[in-house]
């Protein structure tokens, strides 16, 4: 609707603008299992794998496993159970190497949970990605005149307007796991422990507490906000809470008992009455922080009203025709000989801007005027009723108390089916939290009443989950047959895509950080409908809605293939074969492919622009993970640990979020930083004006304070540190290593494989589906 009207505002000044791209990405729902781009995508993969293990040299003895969206499961979690099966064979290298690419924050966590020593998460550093190299030229010149914004780098920036067949340079980054546990064993350091500390035991509960910070499949605790430095407040209470709960939360070796006994309830719940306690001082801030802003931008936006209505009446600058001429001629003399490319560049540049400036416009709340008043006030006395009779429409005590009980049991029940989850598999496919919002940390009591169980059932087949994650406005992703179900006024499940939805935006400026209410789908009803439509499905579609295991690829002269040859010659699909692991350093079933794993030495290519695959070298064969053991929550025998390098000094000290003004915390200059005067327009001043150990408290709501005449400003803008130590890719069993000299550092750019070090700074995360 918006870039409608825009590319109507430019047609009418003239002003030619690039068209609109579409292509099979225009509903980004389609990257989503069953859909005909995810069976197109499995097909490509197929084929680059063929083909890179047909004229790669350095792919001629990899094994490789493709494990496609007919695949239950979300992709992350596949690899590492993977990495738990083969890590509980007898003959496992505790060595082995592993590097998993990614922007999912979840990596971070099951990393860690895997309790392998030589782990590196390779990721796009996605706050550095604002290169202009591969821009146009008069892109790189605009660029040079903007202030480079943060973006999450999920799409293409503005300035990246690069021809085709051209590919963009981006950073990367490394966060190397045992670097990453150096500086947890140092922070979650106890004082004056009752128990011996266990680093393993430390890290299994810091993923535990971290869930209370929301997750793919349960919310945040109210008073627990990651922007609001989350993890250090989880942190500080685990650590004053450590002595008085008597030990560790969870016992990992312990996973399999019934009735989630790997988790000290009793524990548990002094852990959330010492949360508690900052329930309110969180709330309080977080209430002041929010209507300060709202005056603020209210004034501000009078004060432009009241401008723009005097500007005719405004003397103008003398000086100001002359900057706009001169930077109009700067821009007009860049690349001379494509003008006309160029002034379609800009306008289209000009156009993504002002759009994105418009439905940014649009979903804040406080500038378009629809933030309603805040009848709940958090942290102001009678909070919590207020609460549950808004939300709930629940007022009678007794009432309330069935709730809290409800919600309190459930979240529990999710704590414990994401730490199953994180360290184990799945515990049950159709479980789910059933309401919209988290029950605050003082409602955790009494939690020994509490029996938690679920029920081990099967995935949804690929359709059934497009059913149940897909909107309305993209059934064009469904089976024809299917698409009845979701449009027609009168199918049984029509309740399940509505039009509208209420959203809930209490305590956010943009739309897009509220609740949307959907409502939740009830299984039994959905598979019970899908199956009247069943029978229509073209064979295709059939195919498509099937669920197979992975597939493993390697070149015919592979040890393994080899040995698995009687498989490609008779017709054995449901026999399974045993992999010799001491032969082909890898453990698991092998079985034949339905098309006997043989390409004849010929693959027809699936892709209009790429050539088939002439004298085939290479077999596939079904793959399966063997059954893990057990679970093993520590280090291996005979691991090789790494030299530590980080001491008490490299860990960062700041107070709490909820006990200093404003939203940043306050910067302690010592004696012996080597800081440079800084001046502003608020205040100017000396170094030697701030006394050593002195903590500057300032700062307002965006980031920047204002302090006095004799006073220096201190800002903090993010963490900055050089980067150094190994990294390593996971290549079969060998390991390619690149050393970066410096200070050591959990987050490191990567570059050339060569020695040096790099500025650094920290990245978004992102989010998956349950049964993506």
């Amino acid at each position: 609707m918006e870039e409608n009207l825009l590319r109507e505002k430019f047609r009418a000044e003239g002003r030619e603008v690039q068209p609109r791209e579409t292509n099979e990405l225009s509903d980004p729902n389609v990257i989503t299992p069953g859909t005909e781009f995810m069976e197109k995508l499995s097909k490509a993969l197929e084929y680059y794998i063929r083909a890179r293990l047909n004229n790669d040299p350095g792919w001629k003895g990899i094994k490789v496993i493709l494990s496609d969206s007919n695949v239950p499961g979300e992709g992350e979690h596949k690899i590492m159970s993977f990495i738990r099966a083969q890590r509980s064979r007898e003959n496992y290298d505790p060595n082995t190497r592993h590097c998993l690419y990614g922007l999912d924050a979840d990596l971070i966590m099951l990393a860690l949970a895997s309790h392998e020593l030589h782990f590196s998460i390779l990721r796009e550093d996605v706050l550095r990605q604002n290169q202009p190299e591969n821009c146009v030229p008069v892109a790189k010149e605009l660029f040079k005149t903007e202030e480079p914004r943060k973006c999450r780098g999920w799409f293409p920036r503005a300035t990246e307007m690069i021809p085709r067949g051209k590919s963009l340079k981006k950073p990367y980054q490394f966060l190397n796991i045992w670097v990453l546990r150096e500086y947890l064993e140092l922070d979650l350091k106890i004082p004056n422990p009752v128990v011996k500390t266990d680093i393993e035991r430390l890290i299994d509960d810091f993923i535990f507490i971290c869930s209370l910070s929301g997750n793919d499949f349960i919310p945040h605790i109210p008073s627990v906000e990651m922007h609001e430095c989350a993890v250090d407040l989880l942190m500080e209470v685990y650590k004053q809470t450590f002595n008085k709960m008597g030990g560790y939360i969870v016992n990992m070796e312990r996973l399999k008992d019934k009735h989630s006994a790997y988790i000290k309830v009793s524990r548990l719940e002094k852990f959330f009455h010492e949360l508690s306690l900052y329930e309110e001082k969180i709330f309080l801030k977080r209430y002041e922080l929010r209507e300060r802003l709202q005056r603020n931008i209210l004034r501000q936006a009078a004060e432009n009203e009241w401008n723009e209505r005097n500007f005719d009446n405004m003397e103008g600058n003398p000086d100001g025709p002359d900057l706009t001429v001169k930077s109009f001629s700067t821009q007009c003399n860049i690349s001379t000989c494509s003008a006309d490319k160029s002034d379609i560049s800009a306008n289209t540049l000009e156009l993504r801007r002002n759009l994105k400036d418009a439905l940014r416009n649009k979903q804040d709340l406080i500038k378009c005027g629809a933030c309603r008043p805040d009848t709940i006030r958090l942290g102001v006395a009678g909070w919590k009723s207020r609460f549950y009779r808004e939300k709930f429409d629940v007022e009678r005590y007794n009432e309330v108390g069935n709730l809290k009980n409800d919600m309190v049991q459930k979240y529990l029940e999710g704590l414990c089916w994401v730490l199953q989850y994180y360290f184990a598999d799945v515990p049950s496919w159709s479980w789910y939290y059933p309401f919209y919002y988290a029950p605050f940390a003082s409602d955790f009591k009494g939690l020994s009443q509490f029996k938690i169980s679920y029920t081990m059932d099967k995935p949804l087949r690929p359709f059934d989950q497009l059913m149940a994650v897909l909107p309305r406005e993209s059934s064009c992703a469904l089976p024809k047959c299917y698409r009845k179900l979701m449009e027609n006024e009168v199918s049984p499940i029509q309740k399940f895509y509505p039009s509208d939805l209420q959203i809930d935006t209490h305590g956010k400026r943009f739309l897009w950080q509220g609740i949307a209410k959907l409502p939740f789908i009830d299984e039994k009803q959905l598979i019970s409908a899908t199956k009247t439509v069943e029978s229509e499905l073209e064979v295709h579609e059939m195919r498509r809605n099937t669920v197979h295991p992975d597939k493993i690829f390697m070149r015919n002269t592979n040890t393994l293939a080899n040995n698995a040859a009687f498989l490609q010659i008779s017709d054995c699909s449901s026999k399974k074969l045993p992999i010799d692991p001491s032969t082909s350093e890898l453990g698991g079933l092998l079985s034949c492919v339905e098309d006997n794993g043989i390409s004849c030495g010929f693959f027809r290519s699936p892709l209009r622009d790429q050539g088939d695959i002439v004298n085939d070298q290479t077999v596939s064969f079904k793959f399966f993970n063997p059954e893990p053991m057990k679970t093993i929550p520590r280090l291996l025998e005979h691991v090789e640990k790494p030299e530590k390098t980080l001491t008490e000094a490299d860990i960062s000290r700041k107070p709490l979020w909820h006990t200093y003004p404003g939203t940043r915390p306050p910067v302690t200059i010592t004696a012996t930083a080597e800081v440079q005067p800084m001046a502003n327009n608020f205040g100017r001043g000396r170094l030697n004006a701030i006394a050593t150990e002195t903590p500057q408290w300032g700062g307002n709501y965006y980031g920047r304070g204002s302090y006095g005449t004799d006073m220096a400003q201190v800002q903090r803008r993010g963490s900055r540190q050089d980067s150094g130590g190994g990294n390593t890719f996971w290549t079969g069993g060998r390991a390619c290593v690149g050393t970066f000299q410096g200070q050591q550092a959990a987050w490191r750019p990567v570059g050339s494989w060569a020695r040096g070090g790099s500025e650094n700074r920290g990245g978004h995360g992102g989010s998956g589906q349950p049964r993506g």
